[in-house]
């Protein structure tokens, strides 16, 4: 292969390796990668999970304990008549004939049982504990959903500033490319002798006031980027956003919406659920408990039924202790009551009654600040709109008496303040200009925030 065929290959190469990392990032494609990646919700998600998993466990709390057990042991059996107790698990059971004298004979004993309790009825405790665990994950649940909510909102308003950063700085640039002509004209004007020598360092100062104006763009641009870029936990870069927000503006602004179902607020909600089914978990543990049981046991032997007249009626083989040779089963049913729980309990009832309350009142405030930014909204999505019209008669009016003023001073006719006044009110009107779709779409995002409801913005573009 030639060096001309490798070069353009390489060019090739590089174009179309350039043009794939420049790929338009869309909106939406924000948005899904900060629910699929950002920390926060990654961790809200599997707090729900966990939560989850816990009503589950709540629900088989409720099924009876079944025990099995195998014993086997090897021992003396000496008796003796006298109270006994076992302190943590140091009492010996041994049991056996009480003998003039101590005995050492030790043979092989066992015990096999099955054994079956259940709170079969409790006035209520074991369905309010599910209840108690089924808030619990509901809240966590909400969190989940308000977390991604107010994130998409992040995301979208991160990416609405970042285009008006970019849109700024290509006005910025106009500007500069402007100033740098009009420098150039008066520098030349001065040098030939045709205008004052101070119109052409009026004329450079003008220029280094557009080039700060640029470079402060610039960097306002670069830290949109670096915000867009932590949301979608992305290394820092350059984006190429979607141009639709530029292009047009959204329809059906002004629809009335409610907000009952907003995110946060079904949060409040939940935390004042979860609570209220504390305070029914409490009242419930006030009442007894019924409790069935059933035990089947068998036990072996290797000391014979004679032992107690006989000393020599043992056995010291494995075999002959560990087989089960008694049987014996076992049905009750008791009831539990502790008379003195309702008043040990009658505080912590108290005080997650007043709990509930303090929720209330954190829903309601919220609830009025949700209402209060629903109704900016509104306001500030007809002040876009209107500032949207006004923009092209704004910019058309300007970018005229820009160029008459220009012609005016080319011609001698009027001096370069004037023509400097009418270059800074034709940047106003380009910015103004440039961040008025922007600013539309900005009160859109504020109601759909507002709202609760981001599919209110999603489903413009």
């Amino acid at each position: 292969m030639s060096k001309k065929s490798l070069l353009v290959l390489m060019t090739i190469i590089l174009t179309s390796y350039h043009a794939f990392s420049q790929e338009v990032l869309s909106l939406k494609k924000a948005i899904d990668l900060t629910v699929k990646n950002y920390g926060t919700i990654r961790a809200k998600k599997h707090y729900s999970e966990a939560s989850s998993e816990l009503v589950k466990r709540a629900k088989k709390a409720y099924l009876p304990d079944v025990r099995l057990g195998a014993r086997n042991d090897y021992g003396t059996i000496n008796g003796l008549y006298g109270p006994s107790y076992g302190f943590g698990g140091s009492g010996l059971a041994s049991s056996g004939p009480y003998l003039s004298e101590e005995s050492w004979n030790a043979a092989f004993g066992s015990l096999y049982f099955t054994s079956v309790n259940w709170d079969v009825f409790s006035f209520g405790k074991a369905k309010q504990n599910i209840k108690v665990a089924e808030a619990a994950a509901e809240i966590n649940q909400r969190d989940f959903e308000q977390e991604v909510f107010q994130y998409k909102v992040k995301v979208a308003a991160a990416y609405l500033n970042l285009l008006a950063a970019q849109q700024l700085e290509s006005s910025y640039q106009k500007n500069l490319e402007r100033a740098e002509t009009f420098k150039q004209i008066a520098t030349t004007r001065a040098y030939n002798g045709l205008i004052a020598g101070v119109d052409s360092l009026q004329a450079n100062a003008a220029f280094s006031s557009a080039k700060i104006a640029l470079t402060q763009a610039i960097v306002n641009k670069e830290e949109q980027a670096n915000q867009l870029a932590i949301l979608l936990s992305l290394p820092h870069q350059e984006f190429i956003l979607d141009s639709v927000f530029v292009s047009k503006i959204p329809l059906l602004l002004q629809d009335s919406v409610s907000t009952k179902n907003h995110p946060v607020l079904q949060w409040y909600q939940s935390r004042i659920k979860y609570s209220e089914s504390q305070e029914n978990f409490i009242k419930a543990s006030y009442f007894p408990t019924v409790s069935l049981v059933g035990v089947i046991q068998t036990r072996g032997s290797g000391f014979g039924p004679n032992y107690a007249s006989e000393q020599l009626d043992y056995s010291s083989a494995y075999w002959d202790g560990v087989q089960p040779s008694r049987g014996n089963y076992l049905l009750g049913v008791g009831l539990f009551w502790n008379l003195a729980q309702p008043f040990k309990l009658s505080n912590q009832f108290k005080a997650q009654k007043l709990t509930s309350t303090g929720l209330q009142e954190e829903y309601n405030l919220a609830s009025q600040q949700i209402e209060a930014q629903l109704a900016l909204s509104d306001i500030k999505i007809k002040n876009a709109l209107d500032n949207f019209r006004e923009a092209p008669i704004q910019v058309d009016a300007a970018h005229e008496a820009y160029l008459r003023q220009s012609k005016l001073y080319e011609n001698g006719l009027t001096d370069l303040n004037t023509v400097t006044q009418a270059l800074y009110a034709l940047v106003r009107a380009e910015t103004d200009r440039d961040i008025a779709n922007n600013n539309v779409w900005q009160a859109l995002l504020l109601k759909a925030a507002a709202t609760g409801n981001f599919n209110l913005f999603e489903d413009q573009l």
